[in-house]
């Protein structure tokens, strides 16, 4: 490739010159081609790798240099002697006389820089290559690792560290590249090459530790090997990326989240870090704007713009506060450096006035930022204030026109256009709903109260609970000053969003939120408040597309709505029940990979007392997505992942109960129900929504702490128990025993209290106490500790899953075919590999479509055609050739049962199955099943017979009245269930009555009829015409051309093919006497043989083949004209074999290359005969005498057909064939070479020590 010229300063150093002339030298780098250069080529190789030269990958290179001048430039380099050696000679024909010209050398230089300059520059703009901010050193990376690894372009390195990897005691300098989705090192020491490539999705543990032997080591665990990295020169920054894209790869297990790249950052300055590339850029911005996000509670997509130091005027303490300011696209948050001093949330939604004040020696470069609510905040001490303001007044410019926009939406369009408008997260075609059906005008109002679906306005609480004036007692006094103390709090550090939150704040939160602020405080603290206020409407408009909708989500909330809190008043009637139906539903449609999860119902029941209904949507749509991500998913595993975070505390805070917990396995019984329902289905309703009210303020760490308190409290009696049973009873009247003396509402009895025993009382706890007792015990774990510990539970957790899975598939099926556990088991790890593949590096189909975790084990993973195509090649037998895409084809098609181009586990299995391990006759029944297939997209020219027998076999249990109600309910809810929800109407509609209707228990024994086994007879396969015969005939020729006994096999082909073609002639014959009648011979013939012209048919996806037999015209054209199918110079009976396409042995002996050469006779006159060489995909056929080309596939003989106890009973006279389809196929030999080539891109070569050519899991 042509390089930007640059100097050299040694030009002869470790280089050896090969080519040269007055202004050019070719040069070849020492140790590269032949010889190796002995033990100089060894050092110089090693030198290249550790020291990161370009050398490595490209090891030729030219140099210019100007006669009277020591210094060179270097203008050109290749991967190899034929690309350097073009542009040698290119250079040679179009530069050297053109050079001579000059003659100032200066002038000679110029030219010859600037015409290099000018070849990259049209290279660029021909090949459409963009500049990118990528640097030459990285790109270089990016060649080496391409190269090095057999990645293709779509694999994107993110960075590269120089490392060294510990292989027993021996460690191997090299580098480690670090890409999306593998983690990969290279090393060359003396000769000695060491490669090691792992997915990050095989990845278990991932452990960055200190100890004697190595002082700082990073260890990555896979299922089958530990692999030791050391001396780094950034470690901290490494393990950081190594985390980064470990998770990432979680991600797309856990729900199919790929990585897409951000495309909007800003470009890179000129003294940016020479090897920081786009990609590492993109990581570091979203880990810093997840952190940010994640400290102040903010929606998902908020993205970080920048921080500063600076200081922050407090008016309650009179003083200057130090901490950083943060600026994102709608907010501007400050924190200070001293935890829980001071902290402040602005949207700027909320912003008026942002100006600079003046500057003085005590208030250096002042910021006042003034809000809606009169507040106005001073920034000071600023260092770049001029511009930090401008970006502000960017920022705020956006959110003004966005405002407006919104509200002009809101007034004049249609909700369906405000809705697709304002968010991304529906997805799907926008769809009437019942409510609007009415609607001529095609407007309605968001708010849809005394509308059909009403919502609503009040909170549960104030709508069941009236406080009358006898009711004030003690209690009533003291939640009235909880409230007074909030109003003051409010009136000195502000209210709502803005406001001022400090140390103040956490204490009166502790102390317990008033009932009649509680909601409000969810909010504001939750940061719910700001999703809420900048989707107006949203909440509205999902309740009333999710009416009617109905699926397995709200299939689950129906059943459980009457299980939410059934104790309280507010929920045993129709409005509470309606309310909670609602918001629950709205947030399976908001949010279907959730849908619905049990525990979701208690939670949000507890929202709706205190929230109003759009507000208790919003604390859910914060407590789903944020602060307890994956905790309501299908597998829990955010559930999960804090499971075993709480196990690592209790070992780190409660040692002496650890190994105890552990022997009882309590641990795993009490962490899911206590933090899925945040403790409100173990403890009394009045105390739980205290421990909900700090949780909102403080996040997860609250429920650790509570629970490592509960644990202390209780460690010596669960000390002594002896079973999980008894722990769980201490732990359970503990729990009933927490009360909330300042509650004011009426006692609500507890299920779990009811369902205890009539023991002796535990003695009252009060729950202010208990969660002041966990906060002076645990309150020093930090919020990013947990984070830290998540991420390794996270990999534990998700790893455990999928081998959960793994084992549960095998075991479905271990019984169902040949092969044994282990093979099934590396045979799923091939599978799921090739599912995951598609995803980050392309594939035809959706990778949501092909991987939903709610299916059954089996039909997880599911693979397209193309991805089928790829390890069909890879794993079966019958895979040789360059028939193999086509016979890969047939067979998806074949397996594929349900219809749907995706193919599971089972179904693979099943065909991998049946050629390896089956017998004789199941091994031919699938191979003649996969050419009988009815073709619709593989042949248009079928014969309308042959084709509907073959879909009478394959289809046979779909009758034209299933496929009638089938097509019908597709084509009425085609649309309606794009989204997964199907629309249930309840309009009265006239149906208009059918004759002779089915009656439904047809149906039923239809069904039943399916779900019989049946027993497959080889009389019901359906007959095999001559173009099927034909495509037959090619996969057999193909099948053989890498076996031992090839020419063996194919003297046997082609005698077995003979056979059946005097077979179906004979057949044929006896149909053609039958259709004959005296006086319409002609007729008969036309009808049987209708004249084609031009019509060629079309094979595979494009492949289009020559068939055996070209077009004939209508005069010789008869119904005997392939009545006698013979070799050369007579019959198969004058000759003694059964042979159509037979070679000499001489012949084979002269031309192996051939695989085999025959000629097929059509008709009874030599005039007539067609030739035939080799049918594959090259076949050319030609008539003998006649060099005019004919029309192609117009001679296929409708009448010509042959039965598979013909083919098999023909094909088992001849012993080659038979020793061949009963051979057992070796699967485990395969598997192991197709995990190579699908990661390295080659097949094993090397078992050398220093070989390590490895896949993880």
């Amino acid at each position: 490739m042509w390089l930007n010229p640059e100097e050299v300063l040694l030009a002869n150093a470790l280089w050896v010159t090969e080519r040269a002339n007055p202004y050019f030298v070719l040069q070849r780098r020492k140790g590269h081609g032949e010889g190796g250069g002995g033990l100089a080529g060894l050092l110089v190789g090693t030198l290249d790798v550790v020291l990161d030269s370009s050398a490595r990958v490209a090891p030729y290179r030219i140099l210019y240099q100007t006669p009277d001048s020591l210094a060179y430039w270097t203008i050109a380099c290749g991967g190899s002697r034929k690309e350097i050696t073009e542009h040698w000679e290119w250079m040679e024909h179009n530069l050297l006389q053109t050079l001579s010209i000059f003659e100032n050398e200066n002038d000679i230089t110029t030219f010859v820089k600037g015409k290099i300059q000018g070849i990259i520059a049209e290279y660029n703009k021909n090949n459409d290559i963009k500049e990118d901010d990528d640097t030459d050193k990285f790109k270089e990376a990016i060649l080496k690792f391409r190269k090095l690894f057999g990645m293709p372009e779509e694999e994107k390195l993110v960075n590269y560290y120089s490392c060294s990897y510990w292989k027993g005691r021996v460690p191997r300098q090299g580098w480690m590249y670090l890409s999306i989705n593998h983690l990969c090192f290279y090393s060359f020491l003396l000769g000695k090459e060491a490669k090691l490539v792992i997915r990050w999705a095989d990845i278990t543990q991932l452990e960055k530790n200190t100890t004697l032997l190595f002082p700082e080591m990073i260890k990555v665990s896979t299922r089958c090997s530990e692999h030791i990295f050391s001396v780094f020169l950034n470690i901290g920054e490494t393990f950081k990326l190594m985390e980064q894209l470990a998770n990432i790869a979680m991600r797309q297990l856990l729900d199919n989240e790929g990585f897409e790249e951000d495309r909007s950052l800003p470009r890179l300055k000129k003294k940016s870090p020479q090897k920081v590339s786009v990609l590492k850029r993109d990581l570091d911005a979203r880990a810093k704007s997840e952190r940010y996000r994640a400290l102040f509670r903010l929606p998902k997509d908020e993205r970080l713009d920048g921080h500063t130091d600076c200081t922050l005027w407090t008016p309650f303490s009179k003083m200057h506060v130090v901490g950083q300011m943060f600026v994102s696209t709608n907010y501007i948050c400050f924190t200070s450096k001293e935890e829980n001093l001071c902290s402040l949330i602005i949207p700027l939604r909320e912003v008026t006035i942002v100006e600079k004040a003046d500057s003085s020696s005590v208030l250096p470069s002042p910021l006042s930022i003034s809000t809606k609510n009169r507040m106005t905040f001073f920034f000071a001490n600023l260092k770049d204030r001029d511009f930090l303001v401008q970006r502000i007044s960017d920022f705020l410019q956006q959110t003004t026109s966005k405002i407006y926009f919104d509200k002009e939406i809101v007034g004049s369009l249609n909700s369906d256009e405000v809705f697709s408008r304002q968010s991304s997260i529906i997805s799907g075609s926008p769809q009437r709903s019942l409510s609007s059906t009415s609607d001529t005008d095609g407007e309605r109002q968001f708010n849809l109260n005394g509308n059909s679906v009403p919502i609503a306005t009040q909170t549960l609480m104030t709508m069941y609970r009236r406080r009358s004036p006898e009711e004030f007692n003690p209690k009533v006094a003291k939640e009235l000053m909880k409230e007074q103390s909030w109003k003051i709090h409010f009136a000195e550090y502000g209210r709502g969003v803005c406001m001022y939150r400090t140390e103040k704040t956490q204490e009166l939160v502790l102390k317990g939120m008033p009932e009649s602020m509680r909601g409000e405080l969810w909010l504001l603290f939750s940061g719910a408040i700001n999703e809420m206020a900048t989707h107006p409407g949203y909440y509205s408009d999902l309740v009333e597309k999710s009416i009617g909708k109905y699926n397995l989500a709200t299939e689950e909330i129906e059943r459980d709505l009457h299980r939410s809190l059934p104790e309280h008043p507010a929920f045993q009637n129709e409005m509470g029940i309606g309310a909670l139906r609602r918001v629950l539903t709205a947030y399976a449609f908001r949010n279907p990979n959730i849908g619905y999860c049990q525990a979701m119902n208690i939670v949000t029941s507890v929202l709706l007392l205190y929230a109003k209904e759009e507000e208790a949507f919003w604390l859910l749509v914060a407590l789903c997505e944020r602060m307890l991500p994956d905790y309501y998913n299908t597998r829990v595993v955010g559930a999960l992942v804090d499971q075993g975070v709480f196990e690592e505390l209790t070992r780190d805070y409660v040692p002496q109960l650890y190994d105890c917990m552990q022997y009882l396995g309590v641990i795993s019984t009490i962490s899911l129900s206590w933090f899925l329902t945040l403790f409100l289905s173990v403890m009394p309703f009045e105390s739980a929504v205290v421990v909900v009210d700090c949780f909102f303020f403080e996040g997860i760490k609250v429920i650790f702490q509570l629970a490592l308190s509960v644990l202390d409290a209780n460690i010596d009696k669960l000390l002594n128990c002896k079973d999980d049973g008894e722990a769980m009873t201490i732990l359970g009247k503990y729990l009933d025993s927490v009360t909330n003396k300042d509650s004011t509402l009426p006692p609500i009895p507890h299920l779990h209290s009811l369902l205890s025993d009539d023991g002796d009382p535990y003695p009252e706890v009060d729950i202010f106490k208990l969660i002041r007792s966990s906060y002076d015990k645990f309150g020093s774990i930090r919020a990013d500790v947990i984070e830290q510990m998540r991420f390794k539970q996270r990999l534990r957790v998700i790893q455990t899953l999928e081998d959960t899975t793994k084992r549960n598939v095998v075991r479905a099926i271990v019984t169902d075919t040949a092969f044994t556990i282990d093979e099934l088991e590396e045979l799923y790890v091939l599978f799921k590999a090739e599912h995951l593949t598609s995803c980050y590096w392309g594939g035809n189909s959706n990778a949501t479509e092909r991987h939903d975790p709610s299916l059954p084990y089996l039909e997880q993973y599911r693979i397209d055609f193309e991805q089928f195509k790829g390890l069909f090649a890879l794993l079966f037998p019958w895979s040789c050739g360059a028939h193999s895409d086509i016979l890969a084809g047939r067979l998806f098609r074949l397996l594929d049962e349900n219809g749907d181009s995706l193919i599971n586990f089972k179904e693979f299995v099943t065909g991998l199955s049946t050629m390896c391990h089956a017998d004789l006759v199941e091994k031919l029944k699938l191979l003649y099943k996969v050419h009988v297939l009815p073709e619709p997209f593989f042949n248009e020219q079928e014969d309308p017979d042959s084709a509907f027998e073959a879909t009478q076999y394959f289809f046979e249990d779909i009758t034209p009245e299933t496929i009638h109600v089938v097509t019908e309910v597709e084509s009425r809810t085609k649309s309606e269930t794009e989204d997964g929800f199907v629309t249930v109407n309840l309009r009265n509609e006239k149906v208009e009555k059918r004759p002779n209707p089915r009656d439904y228990r047809h149906y039923i024994r239809m069904w039943a009829q399916e779900r019989e086994p049946k027993l497959e007879s080889i009389k019901d396969l359906p007959k095999l015409n001559q173009e099927q015969f034909i495509e037959l005939c090619r996969t057999l020729y193909n099948m053989f051309s890498e076996d031992a006994n090839e020419q063996e096999l194919y003297h046997s082909t082609a005698a077995v093919t003979s056979l059946l073609l005097e077979i179906g002639e004979v057949g044929k014959q006896f149909i053609s006497q039958a259709l004959q009648e005296p006086g319409s011979s002609h007729d008969n013939k036309s009808r049987v043989h209708p004249k084609k012209e031009n019509q060629p048919l079309h094979y595979g996806q494009g492949d289009s083949f020559c068939p055996i037999l070209d077009g004939m015209d209508d005069e010789k054209v008869a119904s005997s004209e392939l009545q006698d199918i013979k070799l050369d110079g007579g019959s198969p009976k004058d000759n003694g074999v059964s042979s159509a396409m037979l070679i000499s042995d001489d012949e084979t002996k002269d031309d192996t290359s051939m695989s085999s050469y025959s000629v097929l006779s059509a008709g009874s006159n030599d005039d007539d005969k067609l030739q035939c060489e080799d049918i594959t995909e090259d076949t050319v056929l030609v008539r003998n005498n006649d060099e005019t080309p004919l029309p192609r596939s117009s001679s296929i003989d409708k009448d010509w057909a042959i039965t598979f106890e013909q083919f098999l009973a023909s094909l088992l006279t001849e012993t080659a064939l038979v020793r061949y389809f009963e051979k057992a196929g070796v699967v485990m030999a395969r598997i192991t070479n197709a995990k190579n080539v699908r990661m390295m891109g080659k097949p094993i070569t090397s078992a050398s020590d220093y070989e390590i050519s490895t896949i993880s899991g």
